[in-house]
């Protein structure tokens, strides 16, 4: 494929994922508000995220096949943008939390098929160079999730509503769906990778490493999530902060996890991605003590929420591509292994709320804290697995 023609592949995938950042950025700040706007308690609204994830579960599932199947992996990606952002404007006139959980799982689904896309297609479109471009895209994510709680904070500022907010964040997204649906030039899967992969004893082969690259992903999904979406709410039960400096924490979060997925693209173009993820991973270990140390501190949330967001960063794109060194990824088995991102999206935000309700919001960053040692572990474990021999070959 040809360099302009990669370059404008690349920079369509990263609108794709901008958009995704915004949607799902928007959640966090919109959580009361929702909750309200269904007659819901923190505990039931937290069942969003269930749904969210449930039909990311089921797109990412899908489109393993899809994509493996399927020539133009572009319109695939451009509907599944367009029905994201159609749930977008649907979200805030859903009267009852049925019909909000309803909306979710549809858009879940999209999310699925979108996050899968966007990464297998750029894994085809720069094959073993694809390092930092991977990281790019998802530092086109934190752009979006850093945008969406300024937007929502500016049009509360500006005497709107979080549902304009929503049309706002809708009305951004159509155009990229319709650009990606008209895009040309779809790369497939590379023909030597799928010669290998179509063996019957492959997946069986490469199946520990799968595996560990799935629990990675649930994890690491699990504890940027669960910290996105909730700091916004613990910062109001806690008293820390009113509802305009709340957006604006979760921004702070987000910004500095954008600045930290900027760093990683330079860092993944020259340093070992075993090297970057020890480093990410020791870096937010100590931001989130310090998150736990002083609850009643805005000034010590503040500074261990600029830390957490940046050392969260890189960890997803590293990750993932670490996996891609040690095995070929083919559209079934990066669906395999992103399955780990939508089952981390499901369990511990969903659990949050209701360990909020019945625990207090103390215990939201014991359980990020948690799911991120045992991230770290999986770590370690994908580390081991690799030295066993089983590699891109």
């Amino acid at each position: 494929m040809a360099k302009n023609l990669k370059l404008r592949n690349s920079l369509s995938y990263y609108l794709v994922f901008i958009s995704l950042g915004l949607g799902l950025g928007i959640v966090g700040p919109a959580l009361p508000s929702l909750a309200e706007q269904t007659g819901s308690t923190l505990g039931a609204i937290g069942s969003l995220f269930l749904l969210s994830s449930i039909g990311g579960m089921l797109g990412t599932a899908l489109s393993g096949r899809i994509y493996d199947r399927v020539k133009n992996g572009h319109l695939i990606l451009g509907l599944a943008q367009l029905v994201s952002a159609i749930g977008l404007g649907l979200t805030p006139l859903a009267g009852s939390l049925p019909v909000l959980l309803s909306i979710a799982l549809i858009s879940g689904v999209s999310l699925g098929i979108i996050n899968s896309g966007a990464n297998i297609l750029l894994m085809w479109t720069h094959k073993k160079d694809a390092g930092p471009y991977v990281n790019g895209l998802h530092f086109s994510f934190g752009v979006g999730a850093f945008l969406a709680p300024t937007i929502f904070a500016q049009v509360l500022n500006l005497g709107g509503t979080y549902q304009q907010t929503y049309w706002v964040l809708a009305g951004l997204g159509i155009p990229i769906a319709l650009w990606m649906l008209f895009l040309s030039h779809s790369p497939s899967a590379p023909a030597e990778e799928e010669s290998v992969t179509k063996g019957k004893g492959y997946l069986r082969k490469v199946l520990p490493m799968v595996v560990i690259a799935m629990l990675f992903l649930f994890f690491y999904v699990g504890s940027e999530l669960t910290y996105g979406n909730w700091i916004y709410t613990y910062a109001l039960t806690m008293n820390l902060a009113d509802v305009t400096q709340a957006a604006y924490l979760t921004s702070g979060f987000w910004l500095s996890f954008t600045i930290g997925r900027a760093f990683s693209i330079f860092a993944a173009a020259r340093f070992k991605a075993e090297h970057v993820l020890t480093i990410a991973f020791l870096g937010g270990i100590v931001a989130l003590v310090l998150a736990i140390a002083a609850p009643q501190s805005i000034n010590v949330l503040w500074a261990a929420t600029i830390g957490i967001g940046f050392f969260m960063a890189p960890i997803w794109a590293t990750g993932y591509n670490l996996a891609g060194q040690s095995i070929k990824l083919t559209a079934t088995i990066s669906s395999i292994i992103i399955l780990g991102d939508s089952f981390g999206g499901v369990v511990l935000p969903s659990l949050t709320g209701a360990a909020i309700e019945h625990l207090g919001a103390e215990s939201m960053p014991w359980l990020v804290f948690g799911a991120f040692a045992i991230n770290g572990f999986v770590f370690v474990l994908m580390l081991a697995q690799r030295k066993k021999g089983i590699t891109n070959e």
